[in-house]
């Protein structure tokens, strides 16, 4: 299935007394030139602005530059071991020449580094399982156009976060790497597009659903490179918006979350009768839906959905969610004879409780959907081919088809500044602990259920001074009274 790689152009000189590519002697230098051969690379600035939980994100040229880039990716190759890595990067004008620096360090420990080229998220860790090789993503995803990142993997799309490889990278990086004494890796270009619509297609057949329309808000995001190829020969008529590649974003931020930049979507959907909308966020590994009526669908009910498709295929599986999602997931997993498993946010914790569970699917409020099929990793395109799926294989609309499975009124995540995380999180558990039927867990910041079927969840960003609360009800009055009361705790 896999096509093999093109194998790029290569003149010798000789440095250090062996020969290398021409191309490489500028890595050399690019590398804050050894002074001697053999000799280690000097340190590097302080990462901890730019290395987050689970991957490096920054102002570009101010915190992330090539030079960086080039050290990360000499780091991943010392702390993986990998003789072979895969790149990808996204539509931001600064993404090519990152993932380039990247490639250079990496080929600078001996590595040898498939470039993928323009791909979303989801396609890069389809080529790190597909290939079996760890990966490199660069991508800010959502962020404005000033900023990228870099997303990394290990082989079979396994995450890496400060636990699995991050911290030991940055530390690798910040100290200074050792030089290299060997053969230099090479760089091949290989195209993985059709292959990865081809896998995608495979897992979920649409070929015999009624014919849809369907609008898709790529937000001038890597939406726009993926979904012509994989829709290709389905039974939809497709209605693009903002499918042309520009990482400035000029016509909406690609956060779909926020509900300013799927206004256009909506009223597109109106506009032209649609089925159903889809909007994708900048490197499209997220997927948020909008019904015939232009109205957004909450995340966990996507979850909720897909779970009751998977457990059709694998009766009593396990289905992952996170702590937020809402309490509408569990009961239908536990309806549908599967068995519901709850984790902190986060991918990491999910993709580590799938692999602990063989869980077949897992889904968290914010549209991350993880698929067992798809390397335990992230793929919003699938989740969208799944709700198209489901959609088309019966005539209800699709705000019918999806009302069984929203139960409850949520929130939705409400941020607040505070200057003390933890005494307003103290404050609030102070406030609940001693009323009757309440119970309080904190696996995951503070999670309180009162009687009535009413809860919230409270949690202290990692990055920022603030407090993020999601709260749900069965009613939108309890809903509100229920907010309204943790709120006026901590502001």
């Amino acid at each position: 299935m896999i096509t093999g790689g093109k194998r790029l152009p290569v003149r010798s000189v000789v440095a250090c007394g062996r020969p290398v590519r021409r191309e490489w002697a500028r890595v050399l230098s690019g590398l804050r030139e050894l002074s001697t051969c053999g000799g280690a690379l000097p340190e590097m600035p302080d990462l901890s602005a730019i290395v987050k939980a689970y991957d490096i994100r920054g102002v570009v040229p101010d915190e992330l530059d090539e030079s960086i880039a080039r050290s990360v990716g000499a780091a991943f190759i010392r702390v993986t071991g990998a003789s072979r890595i895969v790149t990808a990067h996204d539509m931001r004008p600064s993404s090519p020449g990152l993932a380039t620096a990247f490639a250079q360090g990496a080929t600078s420990q001996g590595a040898d580094v498939v470039e993928a080229g323009l791909a979303s998220t989801d396609l890069l860790y389809f080529a790190s399982g597909s290939l079996d090789i760890p990966g490199a993503m660069f991508t800010a995803s959502h962020n404005p156009a000033r900023y990228n990142g870099i997303k990394l993997c290990r082989a079979g799309a396994a995450p890496v976060g400060q636990d699995t490889g991050l911290r030991d990278i940055k530390a690798l990086v910040e100290q200074g790497i050792p030089a290299y004494v060997g053969t230099l890796g090479t760089v091949s270009e290989q195209d993985l597009l059709a292959d990865y619509a081809a896998y995608l297609r495979k897992l979920v057949d649409l070929s015999g659903i009624r014919r849809l329309k369907v609008v898709v808000d790529a937000g001038n995001g890597m939406g726009g490179h993926t979904v012509p190829v994989v829709f290709a020969g389905l039974p939809i008529d497709l209605t693009p918006m903002y499918f042309e590649l520009d990482g400035n974003f000029p016509n909406h931020e690609a956060n779909p979350l926020d509900p300013k930049n799927v206004v256009d979507l909506q009223a597109k959907v109106r506009e032209v009768g649609a089925d159903a909308g889809v909007a994708f966020d900048g490197d499209a590994d997220r997927c948020f839906v909008i019904d015939e009526r232009g109205e957004p669908v909450p995340p966990s009910a996507i979850t909720a959905l897909v779970a009751t498709r998977e457990l059709v295929r694998e009766p009593g599986a396990s289905i992952i969610y996170n702590l937020i999602t809402s309490h509408a997931v569990p009961e239908i997993v536990r309806e549908h004879g599967g068995t519901p498993v709850r984790t902190r946010v986060g991918h990491s914790f999910i993709k580590a409780e799938m692999a602990r569970t063989g869980a077949i699917f897992g889904g968290e409020h914010s549209a991350h959907f993880y698929f067992r099929d798809f390397w335990r990793a992230d793929t919003g395109m699938l989740a969208a081919l799944h709700v198209l799926a489901a959609l088309g294989e019966q005539d209800k609309p699709l705000s019918e088809l999806l009302a069984q499975f929203t139960r409850y009124v949520a929130s939705g995540e409400i941020n607040s500044t505070v200057d003390d995380q933890a005494g307003r999180m103290a404050a609030v558990r102070d406030a609940f602990a001693g009323r009757d039927g309440v119970s309080i867990d904190e696996l995951d910041g503070l999670t309180i259920e009162v009687p009535g079927g009413s809860w919230f969840n409270l949690r202290p960003s990692n990055t920022e001074p603030l407090l993020r609360l999601n709260v749900e009800a069965p009613d939108a009055q309890r809903m509100g009274t229920l907010r309204d009361e943790v709120l006026a705790i901590i502001r």
